[in-house]
Formats: C-alpha cells, sequence, structure tokens
C-alpha cells in the first residue's frame, strides 16, 4: 500500500504529458462592441482568429463575445485586456474619453476622409510617440473608419449655421468639441443607444459614417444625410502581453504574421465595403443626401481653426506635451498615405 501514491502520481503524469515538442491547447478570449453581424466581426476578428488557429495547428482557439454579451461593452474594452479579463479587445480610442489622447487626434475635425489614408498615418507613428499610450499591450492593429456625415431626423442641414441648437451624438471627445464649436449640443451615447434615442427624440442626430447607419438599422428613424467629412473615429486592436508571452513562439509567429501591416493595409478597403451598405439604404428609402462641396468643406476647415487650435491647447495643458507635434506629424502622414485625386 505504502508505492500506491507514487504510481498513481506517475501514472496521472504518464496520462496528461504532451508529446516531445508538442504545446498545450490554449482558448483566447476576444471581445470586441459591435453586432456579431457587422463586418468588423464577420469580414476580420472572425476570419483573423480562424487564421491564427489554423496557422498554430489548432493549438490556439478563441472565444469571441460581441455587442450584447458581458463582454461586449464599448466603455470597457482597453480595461478588460489591460486587467486580463480578455486576452485580445478591439475598441475605440475616445471611449471612455481621455485613455488615448495621442491617438486620438487622428479624430480632429476635417484632418482627413479617407480610412486608409487616417490608419496609415496612425500606424506609421505607433513606433514613436504614439508608443506610451499602449504599455502593457501587444497593439494588432489599429485603424480608422472613413469621414463622418451628419445624419439627422426631420432636420436638412447644408449650412454650419444649420447646426445651431441641434442635440447630435458625439463619439469622441475632438468631434464633441467641433460640435459645440459649431452651436451643437453634443450627447456622448453609445452607438447601441442611437437608434432609441432618435425614436424618442432625444437627440436631433448623430455623426456616424455610413457603416453603423447600416448596422444599427439608423435609416429606419433618419431623413436627412449630410455627406461633409468631417471627422474619423479610430479604433485599437491589442492584446494584453502577459497573454502573448505565455503562448509558444510557434503561436506567438502566427499572430504575428496575421497582424500588424498586413492586416492594417486591409482596412481602407473593408471601410469602403461597410460603408455602402448604409449609403443604398439611404437611396432607396428616398432620403435627403446633400454633399458639401470640397470648396465649402475648406470654408469649415477653416471656420474651425480656432476650436483645432484651443483643443491642441487643452491637450498640452492636460499633460500631452507633444500634442501640436503629433497633430503635425498626422496631418503629413494623411498627406502622404491619401489616395491621388
Amino acid at each position: 500500500m505504502t508505492t500506491s501514491k507514487p504510481i498513481l502520481a506517475a501514472g496521472a503524469a504518464a496520462l496528461f504529458a504532451l508529446p516531445q515538442g508538442a504545446s498545450a491547447e490554449v482558448t483566447l478570449k476576444v471581445s470586441h462592441f459591435l453586432p456579431a453581424v457587422h463586418g468588423i466581426h464577420t469580414d476580420f476578428i472572425e476570419p483573423w482568429t480562424e487564421q491564427v488557429s489554423a496557422c498554430t495547428d489548432g493549438e490556439v482557439q478563441f472565444e469571441i463575445s460581441a455587442a450584447g454579451s458581458q463582454l461586449g461593452n464599448v466603455a470597457r474594452q482597453q480595461e478588460q485586456v489591460m486587467a486580463g479579463v480578455v486576452d485580445i479587445a478591439h475598441g475605440l480610442h475616445g471611449i471612455p474619453r481621455g485613455r488615448f489622447p495621442r491617438s486620438s487626434l487622428i479624430d480632429m475635425p476635417f484632418l482627413t476622409d479617407d480610412a486608409g489614408a487616417a490608419t496609415a498615418a496612425l500606424w506609421s507613428l505607433l513606433p514613436g510617440p504614439l508608443a506610451e499610450e499602449y504599455k502593457g499591450l501587444k497593439v494588432l492593429a489599429l485603424h480608422a473608419h472613413n469621414g463622418g456625415l451628419l445624419h439627422t431626423n426631420g432636420k436638412k442641414v447644408e449650412t454650419m449655421a444649420d447646426m445651431e441648437g441641434l442635440r447630435i451624438r458625439t463619439p469622441s471627445p475632438a468631434v464633441s468639441d467641433m460640435l459645440s464649436f459649431l452651436g451643437a449640443t453634443p450627447q456622448g451615447l453609445p452607438p447601441g443607444e442611437v437608434y432609441e434615442n432618435l425614436q424618442r427624440g432625444v437627440i436631433d442626430g448623430t455623426v456616424f459614417p455610413w457603416d453603423p447607419v447600416n448596422s444599427f438599422g439608423l435609416n429606419e428613424v433618419l431623413t436627412h444625410h449630410l455627406d461633409f467629412g468631417a471627422y474619423t473615429v479610430s479604433f485599437f486592436f491589442v492584446m494584453n502581453e502577459n497573454s502573448y508571452a505565455r503562448l509558444s513562439p510557434e503561436a506567438q509567429g502566427c499572430i504575428d504574421e496575421f497582424s500588424g501591416d498586413p492586416l492594417v493595409a486591409r482596412f481602407g478597403d473593408w471601410w469602403d465595403d461597410w460603408d455602402a451598405p448604409g449609403h443604398e439604404q439611404a437611396v432607396a428609402a428616398g432620403h435627403e443626401i446633400t454633399v458639401l462641396s470640397p470648396e465649402a468643406r475648406a470654408e469649415w476647415a477653416e471656420a474651425l481653426q480656432p476650436m483645432i487650435d484651443a483643443y491642441l491647447e487643452k491637450q498640452v495643458a492636460d499633460g500631452v506635451s507633444d500634442a501640436r507635434e503629433i497633430y503635425g506629424a498626422m496631418q503629413e502622414k494623411v498627406a502622404a498615405f491619401e489616395p491621388a485625386e
């Protein structure tokens, strides 16, 4: 009887031992805040997990939590991945306010209306002035959407004066300041709450690219659209550094292979595809779509320059000492990456 425990222990060790050179299967938790029918999920995150899993021969598996799940809150993506509640998260830089002030400078009014250019500019600046915002994280991708429009219910907006008094949902601090400067009242709401608030008349409109108009069914509660390409909003796709470090070298190599440059390069085309249905629905519904001319867009941009200067000054006062330099670098990068007309 005295030998039973060692024999049992040896048997258990043999039962659970892995073949030499094999790695234990790992399940990584991934969270994001969009519906599981959204292109972010169907075209980007889900295929990405499948590619990585296949590359690892099944060593790495994934469990994805989207909007509506316990882990799908837009305001908690960064804290969840930092705390290790999830291993990988996709979220908005501007929600909650103030966590990524440097990266969020890409959201400044009339900096660009092109997702590909904004995305490339962000990614190119990551190794330098943006790096400190991602301590404890492995950045898999940064990206931004195409130029946002103003969508309203029952109210046509064509000029800056038409903005006066409108209650408009806002996605980020920079856009909030833009709306306030133009005389509107910004309303901070998660994307999933916009439909109900438009329907109830709590807000008059929202700023979004075409994509969320489709994703959240907003054409049902909208009537007018001003295509002025006034801003972009940026996103992060990040992994907890400890989660990455615990993977085998082979699994880390697979993560790296399908992230970074090759992944970032796809967002421009993806956003064009994701935007198309929202625009098509609005046209089919007979909505009035006003497109701001390049000359008028330049007038809006010039009028907003005092707001931009004040925003950068506030960022400096709040501790982002190089805010003006980062914004200047973003202007240069965007100009370099924007498609030729």
